[in-house]
């Protein structure tokens, strides 16, 4: 008795919350106003490298992605002329909980929800953002390779793993803004295994004749295509460029 009570229980909070998703997802991507998008540092090692890079950050450091959204809302024709606004929020001492290594579905599901809860309990902004960016900031003399980064559509929440090196910020820069557009619903336009982007989803100029090299990335293509097998990381959003599939999957193009 008492165990149906607790899965009916279960139930109805897994309803509320995919009810509550649906409406966020659906009003966000109506673009009837600015998402405010709040920039939470992270330092997980307590390195004081970082720690200085953290605290030089202003809402300045994060310009160019308004910009970029800016720009492409123009090329685009989008009424809403500031799609984004990043804000740098307050600094967070702890660890999201990490994805699990197992793909099943409820370990997945589980997860979402905790990520979702600690996102919540740590959110002290004060300004109710659209979005929530956990950026978690590493030291490029010690970190040679990042983790990879996430954007999360239910609860639109993204964790990016960074480096706190100022000539690395337009990377940065280019890494949260991806993953901003997985919160609105972005697919990735790369293939998983062998990390290039598909064509022609995944490039930014796919008419381009010739094709290779390219000029810009397709932003969830994530790197310009040189050749059918080379690619090379833009060095910040200024060489990257939306797509016609990412734009509808974000309500650009209707």
């Amino acid at each position: 008795m008492w165990k149906k009570i607790r899965i009916a229980i279960l139930l109805f909070i897994l309803f509320l919350v995919a009810a509550d998703t649906y409406l966020t997802h659906y009003r966000a991507v109506s673009w009837d106003e600015t998402l405010w998008v709040a920039i939470y540092p992270i330092n997980p090692d307590r390195d004081p490298v970082v720690e200085r890079y953290i605290s030089q950050l202003s809402n300045r450091s994060f310009a160019p992605i308004d910009a970029f959204f800016a720009d492409e809302a123009q090329r685009n024709h989008l009424t809403q002329a500031k799609p984004f606004k990043v804000m740098l929020a307050h600094t967070v001492d702890e660890l999201p909980p990490e994805p699990p290594q197992d793909r099943n579905t409820l370990q997945v599901a589980w997860w979402s929800l905790k990520l979702r809860w600690w996102a919540y309990s740590h959110d002290h902004s004060g300004f109710s953002p659209h979005i929530k960016m956990f950026v978690i900031y590493h030291n490029y003399d010690r970190v040679k390779r990042l983790e990879h980064s996430l954007g999360m559509q239910k609860g639109m929440i993204g964790v990016v793993h960074a480096y706190a090196h100022r000539e690395l910020e337009g990377r940065n820069n280019l890494v949260i803004a991806h993953e901003m557009l997985h919160t609105v619903g972005a697919t990735d336009k790369y293939d998983l295994q062998s990390g290039l982007p598909i064509f022609p989803d995944g490039y930014a100029e796919p008419d381009k004749k010739p094709l290779y090299p390219q000029q810009y990335a397709e932003l969830m293509g994530a790197f310009i295509p040189i050749d059918k097998t080379s690619v090379v990381m833009p060095r910040s959003l200024n060489f990257a460029l939306l797509g016609a599939i990412t734009l509808t999957e974000i309500n650009w193009l209707r």
